[in-house]
């Protein structure tokens, strides 16, 4: 019998201080066309339940997404729940529109304040220019709504820009690091960008230090710009790690909850959201809402700085279709597709020590995982269309057991896949 070793080990709960210890999932509103109350609802009760405290909108363009934030915000009213707009500069804004919308919501109870101060967030932005930013700001304070400004400017990625980024922009007040993948290469994310970037708002501002953690990042929608998989599989289990005891961020943004393109959707696929034209091949049928047990786990220990007791047994378990080298019929070979394991991903959350089986095809592993999250892999077969079988076994019986339901094929693949399906026993 093959022996896998726990990719991160056994470790001892964290006992650290968190400022804020919020967390958030980026919400794209872009997907909320086909929205009505009932939608916004269900998202937030599912949301709430595992402990996130409200959503980052996404917002690209004053337009039907406008329209659907009177749903939202009266939802999330109605159920204790925060929002904050995530202004997404890649498209084309007016200070004007963005003053409107932010004062519009200012008073809502759904609004989340940061030092009592309306926390406001972008995705990129910079090429705006200081002046921009320094505007919006005076104008929504001569309005009467003071704002904490925490953007995500996303060409601040190099620790060694740190400096320059408070430098620049004397207008920001926190900073969101969108980045929770490998920029390209095959190598585990690390925290240098979260510490540097990190330690200059620590010593410069007042907002906060907002933190990414993702579970994965695919997109493939047939042009050179929009074709990429990083390295992301136990990216779900080593992110939150560095969140709870390396970075322990003021906020932790999820990304996300319903960027079905980018494959890091952890919410339910709304069966009504148009995906376009592409972005359906790899994104119907792979359901990714299992990884929300994870997230619960994780986001009870980032809050208490305490690894939560688990009280009932369950491995979540992801893995892509087919093996990386597989040829397919439609769309393109994404970049750096050579990086991710051809492998079963087993993240373990017991209530006490117990061995972990796994086995696909002719090809089995296992390894003694401890009470609490641990986390361990089994190879591809090569053996065609095999679905792993994954067991809880304590004193040699087998407690729980499952299998997954999406076959693992070596052969007859449509279009190229990288976004993994996942599954659970429980």
């Amino acid at each position: 019998m093959l022996s896998v070793s726990i990719l991160l080990g056994t470790f001892a709960a964290f006992h650290g201080v968190v400022e804020a210890a919020d967390v958030f999932a980026h919400f794209m509103v872009q997907n909320s066309y086909s929205y009505n109350a009932s939608d916004w609802e269900n998202d937030i009760t599912t949301a709430a339940n595992i402990g996130i405290d409200g959503f980052a909108l996404n917002i690209a363009e004053y337009d039907y997404e406008v329209d659907r934030l009177v749903d939202a915000y009266s939802v999330a009213e109605a159920q204790g729940f925060k929002l904050f707009f995530s202004f997404d500069m890649s498209y084309s804004w007016s200070s004007d529109d963005m003053v409107a919308l932010v004062t519009n919501y200012s008073s809502s109870s759904a609004t989340y304040t940061y030092n009592g101060d309306v926390l406001v967030s972008t995705y990129s932005g910079e090429s705006y220019g200081e002046s921009f930013w320094e505007d919006f700001k005076t104008t929504l304070a001569n309005d009467g709504v003071t704002t904490c400004f925490a953007p995500a400017f996303t060409t601040y990625r190099d620790p060694d820009d740190a400096d320059d980024l408070v430098n620049t922009f004397a207008s920001i007040d926190g900073f969101f690091n969108w980045w929770s993948w490998p920029d390209d290469v095959d190598a585990n994310l690390t925290t240098a960008t979260d510490l540097a970037y990190q330690a200059v708002i620590k010593d410069d501002r007042t907002g906060p230090y907002i933190m990414s953690v993702s579970p994965w990042q695919f997109k493939n929608l047939g042009t050179s710009d929009t074709d990429w998989v990083e390295l992301s599989d136990t990216l779900w289990y080593h992110r939150w790690l560095q969140a709870i005891q390396d970075v322990q961020p003021d906020i932790v943004e999820i990304i996300s909850w319903n960027d079905y393109a980018e494959s890091h959707y952890i919410g339910d696929i709304n069966p009504n959201v148009d995906l376009g034209d592409d972005a359906p091949y790899y994104v119907d049928g792979f359901v990714h809402g299992y990884w929300r047990n994870v997230a619960e786990h994780f986001i009870s220990w980032y809050k208490t700085a305490t690894e939560p007791t688990v009280t009932d047994d369950q491995v979540i378990f992801w893995y892509r279709a087919h093996p990386k080298n597989i040829t397919c019929s439609i769309g393109t070979i994404p970049r750096n597709w050579e990086y991710p394991v051809d492998a079963v991903f087993a993240l373990a959350l017991l209530s006490e020590a117990a061995t972990i089986q796994l086995d696909i095809g002719s090809n089995e592993a296992q390894w003694d995982a401890p009470a609490g999250a641990s986390i361990g892999k089994v190879n591809f077969p090569t053996e065609d269309s095999q679905i792993p079988y994954i067991q809880i076994i304590r004193d040699g019986t087998t407690t729980k057991d499952g299998y997954g339901s999406e076959y693992v094929t070596q052969t007859d693949c449509h279009y190229y896949n990288f976004n993994p399906w996942v599954g659970i026993i429980e």
